[in-house]
């Protein structure tokens, strides 16, 4: 290991399918050293240790944070424990890296980024989706000017089918459809369209779903200062699947198209990108490379060296703002409201 790069000593808070991606990337990237996983479930824990012999292990959370094994603390339990962990660790002085959503609240995310200013810690949010290869290349493209300034996007996901039952669908725990999928689609509108947001507005409708609480198909609409449009849609009743993107420049557009391979899971491979030129000509993209630990990576150069990363805890409170401002403006059926953006 260089001698400019002091270790970091890195716990899972909770070890499901994110944490081992989180585990995965720690052992990969220099500085980064996986000390201790807490879950209150067995078999986790040995599917920890089958990744990482060395590590402690804890059912109980607290004495894991407790422990002073750590000098960074990954959380990834469900999205309405996020405040209350994040808390817990930055009071006893620990880096944090939260799964999305930040927080169900804007308040929240205002505070936690308030107490871990105030102990000069990392306060950050692991927006994965930020790094997919489909998404990496749109954005290449875009800032390539390939399509000229973008005044509309649309970014759908879902298809029909039936939700599941486990806390993603309850919207006490997810904070609902809007929450749950738009905390990666609104964050990657953010990240291409640079103009300030001026409303939001959203509509939830529960159609024909009743065993879970989240809404069956979820709309909404983001109008930026600069006139331009960006919808992100979430949906359990779509028998005909939108593209994931369909973006329109002034001097061009892209589409990204579902992987037929991926029938039953779409989101989980890249879509099918497609340049089409003012002049009527269609260019299929393949996707870039992504390097699948440059997120882990930043963390460890902020940490070392204080070099700024590219995703703030700003942009993914402003996330949580216009989640916040759409399931407002869907209590109203759709009214357009100001999100509580910082200034």
């Amino acid at each position: 290991m260089s001698e400019s790069v002091k270790e970091i000593n890195v716990g899972l808070l909770a070890y499901g399918a994110i944490g081992d991606e989180h585990s995965r990337a720690i052992t990969a990237v220099n500085g980064l050293r996986l000390t201790a996983v807490a879950d209150t479930n067995p078999d986790r824990l040995s599917a920890a240790k089958d990744l990482a012999p060395d590590i402690t292990t804890f059912t109980d959370s607290l004495q894991m944070l407790d422990s002073r094994l750590l000098d960074l603390v990954v959380i990834s339990t469900p999205p309405n424990s996020h405040y209350l962990w994040a808390k817990e660790s930055l009071n006893r002085g620990l880096n944090v890296i939260l799964e999305k959503p930040m927080a169900l609240s804007v308040e929240h995310c205002d505070e936690l980024m308030a107490l871990a200013a105030s102990k000069n810690l990392l306060l950050v949010v692991y927006q994965n989706r930020r790094f997919d290869a489909d998404f990496i290349t749109i954005k290449k493209l875009i800032d390539e000017g390939v399509i000229g300034e973008v005044f509309s996007y649309e970014s759908f996901v879902g298809g029909y089918s039936k939700p599941c039952s486990y806390w993603h669908s309850d919207a006490q725990v997810s904070g609902g459809a809007i929450f749950d999928w738009g905390s990666h689609f609104i964050d990657q509108i953010l990240a291409i369209i640079p103009s300030e947001v001026d409303t939001v507005s959203a509509i939830n409708q529960k159609r024909v779903w009743k065993h879970v609480t989240n809404a069956d198909h979820a709309d909404v609409l983001i109008t930026f200062s600069n006139g331009a449009r960006a919808s992100f849609t979430n949906s359990d009743l779509a028998a005909a699947r939108k593209p994931k993107f369909y973006i329109l420049g002034t001097t061009g557009a892209i589409t990204g198209n579902w992987d037929p391979a991926a029938a039953l899971a779409p989101a989980d491979l890249p879509a099918i990108l497609t340049v089409h030129h003012s002049d009527g000509t269609d260019e299929v993209i393949p996707n870039s490379l992504a390097n699948p630990y440059s997120f882990h990576q930043s963390v460890v150069a902020y940490l070392n060296h204080n070099t700024p990363m590219n995703v703030t805890t700003r942009q993914s409170r402003d996330v949580v703002a216009i989640m916040q401002a759409a399931e407002e403006s869907a209590l109203s059926n759709g009214r357009s409201v100001t999100p509580l953006l910082i200034q």
